[in-house]
């Protein structure tokens, strides 16, 4: 996370009583499983957002997301469920997806290639 993001998330969560960086790190692991993953994309396909996710998982640039979109592909259930989760509004929640998603993202499928899921599940 830049810094600047990093001061933010530090003083709303300081505001709030909770760790709101580590909150959003939890979260984007749980997105990250390997079914979770293919399910984002498959939602972001499904919504006419998925050369957006599909650029998070390629060799190429990431293509920015905004908060409105990070709710259509992970669904208001979910979304719902993290604002009971931290008592954080919904746009906070969301900002912060969407700042964070597209990199780790990125990160867990180097070469544009998707993590296999556990053969054993």
């Amino acid at each position: 996370m830049s810094d600047f993001f990093q001061n933010i998330v530090g003083k709303v969560g300081s505001a709030l009583g909770v760790d709101v960086q580590a909150f959003v790190q939890q979260q984007v692991q749980s997105l990250l499983q390997p079914q979770t993953l293919q399910a984002l994309v498959d939602r972001a396909e499904e919504a006419g957002l998925g050369d957006k996710v599909r650029s998070w998982v390629s060799d190429n640039s990431n293509l920015p997301v905004t908060p409105d979109e990070i709710r259509t592909i992970l669904g208001s259930d979910v979304v719902h469920e993290m604002v009971q989760k931290t008592g954080l509004p919904a746009d906070g929640v969301l900002a912060a997806l969407a700042h964070c998603l597209p990199q780790a993202v990125d990160s867990k499928t180097p070469d544009g290639v998707m993590p296999a899921g556990d053969k054993s599940a």
